[in-house]
Formats: C-alpha cells, structure tokens, sequence
C-alpha cells in the first residue's frame, strides 16, 4: 500500500468509534486500524502525570551530572524496558555516557548596592529571581568592589574593537551586555567576524584574563552554559540592576548600548558604585552524564539500517539556588516522547525504518548531549533520515515547527499527519541558525542531519523560572503532538524513498 492509500485509508478507520475497534480481535483489524488503536494509546493525562513527575522534587531540577539527573535517567530507562523498547545506548543499554563539570547552588547568596548617605551606607538588597539570580557557574565567595561598565566584555584585536581599553578593572566588578555588538539579523558576512565573541564562555573568561573579580551579567535568566573560574563570583541581573548602575553616572543604559551598535565603538567607564555580590557554590569538574537512547528496530530487512530520530533535552537547570522545575522545558518533550515510545513499542504494524528515541544530557549546559551523539553516533549519521526534536512543547494550543521551510519534505510529512488526525494550528519556520547553538537541532543541522524542532505557544509560560511547573501545563496538546509524530514518523518509515538534505 503506497503512503497516500495508507493515509486516505486511516482517515476513512477515523470514522470508525474506538470502541467498535477494541470489540473486535486484533487479529481481525486490518493494518490501518491497528495503527489507529495504536496512536489512541497516547492519552493526555498520562503524559501529564509523567511531567508531574519529572517536574517534582524527586529529581530536583534534572541537572546533568547531578545523582537526580542518574535518578531520571533512570526513571525513563525503567519504562522503555517495560514497554518493550530496546537499549539503544554503549554496550548494551539505554546510555551513552560523557564528561561534564557542573556547579551546585546554596542559598547563602546575595547581591547589594552601596548607597552613600551621609556618613553612613546604607545596602541596597535585591529581590531573588525578581532582580537576580547566582550565576550557575558562579564560584563561591564575595567581592565588594567599584562596577566597572564594558559594553559587551569583547576583546577582538583584529576587528579594531575592545571594551576593556582604557579601563582598569582588576579586583573589581564588571557589567557587560549579552551577545556582540552585531547579530545573526545583520547577515552571515557582517556576523560570523564576531560570532566566537558571543559566547558567555568567552565573555567569562576575558573579564577573568583581565583580572576582574566579579561580574553583573545583563542576562536576567538561570542559565548553567557558562565557563567556571575559581572564586571568580557573578550574578544574572535584571534592567532595575542596570538603571541603578547607570543613575547618576549622566548616562542612560538604552543609549549607550544603542551607540555602540550604530558606532562599534566601545562605550566603557566607571560607575563609581560598588556593589557586593555573595555566592555559595560548589564545582564539580569529576561530573558524568548521559543521553537516554530506547531504539525500535525496523522490521524491513534493508530499511532497518536506516534511522528516524525522535528526540529532546532530559536535563533541565538544577537549583539556582531554588529548584527550577523545568516542565515544560523540558517535561514536557520528554513525556511527548515516552507517549510516542510506547504507542510504537505496543503497535501490532512496525515501522520498516528503525527508530530511535534520544533523550540529550546536558542541553542547558551548552547542548554537549547532542554533540556528542554526533561525535559517537549510534547509526550512522549518513544513515540518518532526520532528527524530530522537540524543546517546550507542553503549553498553548499552537504548535510552531522550527526549520520547517528549511526541509518542506521533511514538513510535509507532519503537516498530512496533523490536517489528518489532529488539526491544530501548525507554523513552519526557517532556521539560519548563525548564532549560538541553543537547541540541540541545531548541532545536527550543522552536521547535515535534517532537523525539525517543535514547541508550542498560545498560553502563558516561564523560561528558566521557579513558576516553569506543573500549573503552567496544557495536557491536550501534548496528546496532539505526541499522535500527529506518532502517525508521521509510521508513515515516513515506510516510505521506499526517502531524503531530506535538500535543504532551502
């Protein structure tokens, strides 16, 4: 049965009720309508439960590296081998093991201004998560120095750029902005000059190289990707952290910024306020992680050799220094697989193609999960059909296909499947993907894998935020997406020809 009389004949089984299915034997359905009953398995409330689950203080923050990021590995792996999926990981089971240092958070944290006020000082305290976080990289200890303002933290000889000329910042704090002067939206020419310069690593690592104490980050979120450097203390701040900087210096945060854009010119001074930024913290460079990889083999003899990768980050942020519930990002993708893995596991029809179900370690610690998959692939990666992978895909009611128009035959798979079966709203995107590598798609489609990344969006949700829990969850589209990749990843299974890379 070719994939257009396959899909025209399951929208015919979707008239049937279920329940007229399930009276009759399994033996006694036809193929399409065991594929129906298949997909049906993926129910919304058990796909919340499992986010509960992943979400809750059981496995604090999911921090790769961490005994609670083993502990949920552990956790999934435990329900693939229920179900019936296969190890798909190094010697037999489900993992595939890499370094990775991480930085545990305590409480005892702070951050203050020094207001003159007379004779006396008084200390300007700031609100946890409101104004700042610890940096999650930070190291421990305290610093009490003037601020020292330095643009974007850029040292760049052979682009006749640095932000630290002319200033002296050793043994005090300084305060740089994200990213670089240019951006992807300049164009790949006028970027890819300054692109190394926009990693917080890099940026970390030349205030320390200038012997820098401390650092404010104008970077309001918890964030884990960054460099460690012992005793060298910093904090993510939020604007009111920067207007208070910025008051009574006779310059404006907005308009300094904004000139050096429109000039490339540094724009640094000293603030003549000193700030005390307090952080209690402990680094662990010995830290191990895993990605999570369950494979279903694929019944066709040759096509089995190929591979359809259905994948999302495990790992989320750990404690910083409250736990970061993380579920949607990313609960959420992790249970959307689960829901899919087990509905192919207990599927009477078997996909030709293989599929593997890849959980990344350590996305939020700088996408190292995947690029190590990609370093030590399972299948080979020219064996490789294409990644879907999924990052927040737990609230709203729309679902939004990054990359989608870059690969309009990848796409084209999972738009039949939802005007099928689901009929949600779904946007497909382009991906240039210059900047930073902030989804685990991306690494493959640097590799040359063709990579789909879905999330959904339509209710309110929280990024890297203590309020990223259970509450915020919309159970049904989870179900959708879980059905609709259900029902594509079959159909694109079985297909005799199959390619991708002729990517837009």
């Amino acid at each position: 049965m070719t994939r257009k009389t396959l899909t025209a004949a399951l929208g015919l089984v979707l008239l049937l009720p279920v329940n007229a299915l399930g009276q009759r034997g399994r033996a006694q359905l036809t193929a399409e309508e065991q594929l129906l009953q298949a997909m049906h398995t993926i129910d919304s409330q058990t796909l919340y439960g499992w986010v509960d689950t992943l979400a809750s203080e059981r496995f604090e923050g999911r921090l790769t590296g961490t005994r609670a990021f083993d502990e949920c590995a552990a956790w999934v792996i435990d329900h693939f081998r229920a179900w019936g999926v296969a190890p798909g990981g190094e010697n037999g089971t489900y993992l595939q093991a890499f370094p990775i240092p991480y930085t545990l958070v305590f409480r005892d944290c702070d951050l203050y201004l020094h207001l003159p006020a007379g004779e006396n000082v008084i200390e300007k305290h700031y609100v946890y998560e409101e104004d700042w976080y610890p940096g999650s990289t930070s190291g421990s200890g305290e610093v009490t120095a003037e601020v020292v303002y330095v643009g974007y933290g850029i040292t760049a000889p052979e682009l006749g750029y640095d932000d630290y000329a002319g200033v002296d910042v050793r043994g005090k704090i300084v305060a740089f902005e994200p990213e670089a002067p240019v951006s992807p939206g300049d164009g790949e020419e006028t970027f890819m000059p300054w692109r190394s310069y926009s990693f917080h690593q890099y940026k970390l690592e030349n205030a320390v190289a200038h012997g820098a104490a401390g650092l404010l980050y104008d970077y309001h979120i918890v964030n884990p990707n960054n460099a460690y450097a012992e005793g060298f203390v910093y904090s993510m701040v939020s604007r009111r952290v920067l207007a208070d900087l910025f008051a009574g210096t006779g310059y404006d945060h907005g308009e300094v910024v904004g000139q050096i854009r429109d000039t490339l010119e540094p724009h640094s001074f000293a603030t003549g306020k000193t700030f005390t930024i307090r952080n209690t913290t402990e680094h662990h460079p010995e830290g191990i992680g895993a990605n999570v990889i369950g494979l279903i083999e694929g019944s066709d003899p040759v096509l089995r050799n190929d591979v359809i990768i259905i994948g999302g980050h495990l790992d989320h942020l750990g404690y910083c220094y409250e736990m970061i519930p993380g579920a949607n990002d990313n609960a959420s993708a992790v249970a959307v697989a689960m829901g899919i893995a087990r509905a192919m596991a207990g599927s009477a029809v078997k996909p030709k193609r293989s599929v593997l179900f890849l959980l990344f370690g350590a996305e939020e610690q700088g996408v190292v999960g995947s690029q190590y998959y990609l370093e030590h692939p399972i299948f080979p990666l020219e064996r490789t059909v294409g990644l879907i992978n999924m990052d927040g895909v737990g609230c709203g009611d729309r679902i939004n296909a990054g990359a989608g128009q870059n690969y309009p035959d990848f796409q084209a798979f999972l738009d039949r499947a939802n005007e099928t079966y689901v009929h949600r709203q779904m946007r497909a995107s382009t991906n240039a993907n210059l900047g930073r590598p902030r989804l685990d798609a991306a690494r493959f489609m640097w590799a040359g894998v063709p990579s789909l990344s879905f999330s959904t969006s339509g209710s309110l949700s929280y990024y890297h935020h203590t309020l990223d829990a259970i509450e915020t969850i919309t159970p049904e589209i989870m179900e959708d997406l879980a059905q609709l990749i259900f029902m594509a990843v079959m159909d694109m299974a079985d297909e005799d020809e199959l390619d991708f890379r002729g990517r837009r």
